[in-house]
C-alpha cells in the first residue's frame, strides 16, 4: 500500500499545474493531504486541461476525505507579479505556505545557427509563426533560433522561476516556520544538447539559483533543491518522441528501459516537501532519470 497523508495540513502552489510534470505532482500532493494551488496560462487551448484537473481534484477528494482542495489562479510567470498573486491567493484561501514547485516552463527544440537546406536530408522552408523555420523529410519542424525564442526561453524559465520563488520565500520568512522550495530543472542542466543551446542554460541557471537560495534562506529554516528529470513524457516533447527511431535510441540509453512518465516525478517530489522526509536535505539536486546520466559516456 503506497504512503498517504505525508503532507496532511500543508498548503503548496505550483507554476505550470495543468500539464505533465506540474500536474502529476498536484495530483499527488492533494492525495497526500496537501492544499494546492496551481497556476496556469488561461489560453484557450489550456481549457480541457484545467477542467478536467478541477474534476479529478474534486473526485480524490470525494474518495478520501483527508485529501487536500484545489484552486487554480492564472497568470504568465515571466511576469513578476504572477507568482506574487498565486501566493497570496494560496495564503488567502488556505493560510499559509509551506511548499512551492516552481515548474512552469517551456522547451522548442532549434538550430543553434540558420537550418541549411539540403543538408543530409531534403529540406523544405516553411513560414511558421513569425518565424522561418524547417520542416524536415519526416515532416518533424526544426526551428532557426532567433533572438525572440531565446528572450522568451529565458524569460519564462529562469525570470519565472526567479520571480516566483522569490514571492515564495518572502511568505514563508514572513511565516516564520520555515517551509520548502523545489525547482523542477532538468538533466539538460549537466549535459548539453546541440538543439538546446537557449534551453540547457537556463535549466543549468534554475539549478544554480536553488544553491544559492538553500544558502540565503537557510537562516529562516526554508529548503530549497532542484529535481532533475530525465526524458519524460510531457507535451513538451511528445513530437520528438513520436518518432520511434529516436524513441528505441533513448530507451536503449536509459538503464530502467523506459522513457519516464509525470507519475514518476510525483514521489520525488513528495519527498523533498514533506519535512519529516527530507528535514535535512538542503540546496541538493535530484536526478529522476532512470539511469540515464550516468550512462552517457
Amino acid at each position: 500500500m503506497p504512503p498517504h497523508s505525508l503532507l496532511t495540513g500543508l498548503t503548496a502552489a505550483i507554476t505550470g499545474g495543468t500539464t505533465g510534470i506540474g500536474r502529476a505532482i498536484a495530483l499527488e500532493f492533494l492525495r497526500q493531504g496537501c492544499n494546492v494551488a496551481i497556476n496556469h496560462l488561461n489560453l484557450p487551448s489550456d481549457a480541457h486541461h484545467v477542467a478536467s484537473l478541477i474534476s479529478l481534484a474534486a473526485e480524490i477528494k470525494r474518495d478520501e476525505p483527508e485529501a487536500g482542495r484545489l484552486i487554480e489562479v492564472a497568470g504568465d510567470v515571466s511576469k513578476p507579479e504572477t507568482g506574487k498573486e498565486l501566493v497570496e491567493r494560496a495564503v488567502r484561501e488556505f493560510g499559509g505556505l509551506d511548499v512551492f514547485v516552481s515548474n512552469a516552463g517551456v522547451c522548442q527544440f532549434a538550430e543553434f545557427l540558420e537550418a541549411r537546406i539540403g543538408r543530409e536530408r531534403e529540406m523544405k522552408k516553411r513560414k511558421f509563426g513569425n518565424g522561418v523555420n524547417e520542416l524536415s523529410a519526416d515532416g518533424r519542424c526544426i526551428y532557426s533560433l532567433d533572438h525572440d525564442l531565446f528572450a522568451s526561453t529565458v524569460r519564462i524559465n529562469l525570470d519565472g522561476a526567479f520571480y516566483s520563488c522569490q514571492a515564495a520565500a518572502r511568505q514563508m520568512a514572513l511565516q516564520g516556520r520555515g517551509g520548502s522550495i523545489i525547482a523542477i530543472s532538468s538533466i539538460s542542466a549537466l549535459v548539453g544538447g546541440g538543439q538546446q543551446t537557449h534551453y540547457t542554460p537556463t535549466k543549468a541557471g534554475v539549478l544554480s539559483l536553488m544553491q544559492s537560495m538553500a544558502v540565503a534562506l537557510g537562516k529562516y529554516k526554508i529548503r530549497c533543491n532542484a529535481l532533475l528529470p530525465g526524458t519524460i513524457r510531457t507535451q513538451l516533447n511528445e513530437e520528438d518522441l513520436a518518432d520511434e527511431e529516436k524513441k528505441r535510441y533513448m530507451e536503449g540509453r536509459i538503464p530502467l528501459g523506459r522513457t519516464g512518465e509525470p507519475s514518476d516525478m510525483a514521489g520525488p517530489a513528495v519527498f523533498l516537501a514533506c519535512r519529516d522526509l527530507s528535514g535535512y536535505v538542503n540546496g541538493a539536486q535530484l536526478l529522476v532519470d532512470g539511469g540515464l546520466f550516468v550512462n552517457l559516456q
